[in-house]
């Protein structure tokens, strides 16, 4: 039960639902591209994901400097369908696909160079 309960938990919060929406439709993301996705802080962003990782919902992997985010495999199949389904007309759901296409479209180094210049990729364009 502890399990599920933390998971829960680390679902129950906008920003991180916004994250497992997005990685729910894209096999992995880069925190940059979280970063972007979201507008918030890398710090901010981290510690969301921090949570997500602890709950199991979330796992990382590290390439050179940037670290990846994806579901985890053993992620329930029923929440998942749950998810998909309650989440599908939401506006900011829609709203962050849409973000989201561009953002990916992106180098991912240049997105990066940009956070640390502090502008976003829409700005940048």
């Amino acid at each position: 039960m502890e399990e599920s309960l933390n998971m829960a938990k680390a679902l129950a919060d906008g920003n991180r639902m916004r994250v497992v929406a997005a990685l729910l439709r894209n096999d992995e993301l880069c925190v940059c591209q979280i970063v972007e996705m979201l507008g918030l802080a890398t710090a901010t962003v981290s510690r969301h994901m921090s949570i997500l990782q602890n709950a199991r919902v979330v796992q990382s992997r590290k390439d050179s400097r940037w670290v990846f985010y994806r579901m985890t495999q053993d992620f329930p199949e029923t929440l998942k369908n749950w998810l998909e389904q309650s989440l599908a007309n939401s506006r900011q759901i829609k709203a962050d696909n849409r973000q989201l296409k561009k953002i990916l479209a992106c180098n991912r180094q240049d997105l990066c160079q940009r956070q640390k210049a502090g502008r976003c990729a829409d700005k940048a364009s």
